[in-house]
């Protein structure tokens, strides 16, 4: 089974983050699992976890350790 990686992302306010974030993620992690959880900042994936951040980095947002 694939690690999971959870971040928090702090600045991700709104379904479009969300849909940014989704899209660069599973761009980057092709058949990775994402959740996201907008009310409590938390993306969560499955895959390489080095990839994941900078993709989210590339969507313009700032993943931290959660």
């Amino acid at each position: 089974m694939a690690e999971k990686t959870t971040l928090t992302v702090n600045d991700m306010t709104c379904n479009h983050c969300v849909g940014a974030i989704r899209g660069a993620l599973e761009e980057a992690l092709p058949g990775t699992q994402v959740e996201i959880d907008l009310a409590s900042h938390k993306v969560s994936f499955t895959g390489d976890k080095a990839k994941g951040e900078e993709a989210i980095r590339e969507a313009g947002y700032t993943p931290e350790a959660a």
